[in-house]
């Protein structure tokens, strides 16, 4: 990274009820991000056939986890299913520090963690299906769940939906391609934003005649 562009990097949140495309617009968009990472977290649960550690998570002790937990040592945390889950915070300060940038696939819950102990650092974009109706088809169009399962997975979008207002973009996902687009230029802008180009911000100080760091 040269001097101008250097910069503060940043943690890029993107939230959305399931079934509104948020894992398939996460890969899209680190398949051509190179600056960006997907935060690996931490769980409790064992390791399913084909998972790696610190790949597709941090495998560890329920007590192990309650100690992080205790010591600060995750951005956010929650129990799901009896099972913890959580962001540890040292690996995504080293990526910020260094210049690079961290997605984080977490819930409204998570978002609102991670916003609080990093306000600075923090952009969180909420994905919203085009309607309830075209939701429902898409989880059906699975073919991997029955009726009931379908029916609490609409509850719960519901619950999640409720929370859209609290992050700071919102993008409807219609078509795939464009919402991936409009997602990739909210990450790009707030790349850009003042306080996060430091490289930039010395360059300006240099044309006024003032110190570096001033």
């Amino acid at each position: 990274m040269s001097e101008v562009l250097r910069r503060r990097g940043l943690c890029f949140v993107i939230a959305a009820p399931s079934g509104a495309g948020k894992s398939t617009i996460i890969r899209r968009i680190l398949a051509h991000e190179t600056a960006l990472f997907l935060s690996v977290s931490v769980t409790t649960r064992a390791p399913r056939p084909g998972e790696t550690e610190g790949v597709d998570y941090y495998y560890r002790s329920h007590e192990a986890f309650l100690r992080m937990a205790k010591d600060g040592e995750l951005l956010e945390h929650a129990m799901v299913f009896g099972r913890g889950y959580g962001t540890p915070r040292a690996p995504v300060e080293a990526a910020l520090a260094s210049g690079h940038d961290v997605a984080l696939d977490v819930d409204w819950q998570g978002y609102r963690l991670v916003k609080a102990a990093m306000p600075a650092d923090t952009v969180g974009v909420f994905i919203l299906p085009p309607s309830l109706e075209i939701l429902e088809a898409r989880l059906r169009g699975r073919g991997s769940d029955d009726d009931q399962e379908v029916a609490r997975r609409m509850f719960a979008a519901r619950a999640e939906i409720s929370h859209w207002a609290e992050f700071d973009h919102v993008v409807v996902n219609e078509t795939l391609e464009a919402c991936v687009e409009t997602v990739r230029a909210i990450l790009v802008a707030a790349r850009c934003t003042a306080g996060r180009s430091l490289g930039a911000a010395d360059l300006a100080r240099a044309m006024m005649g003032e110190p570096a760091g001033a």
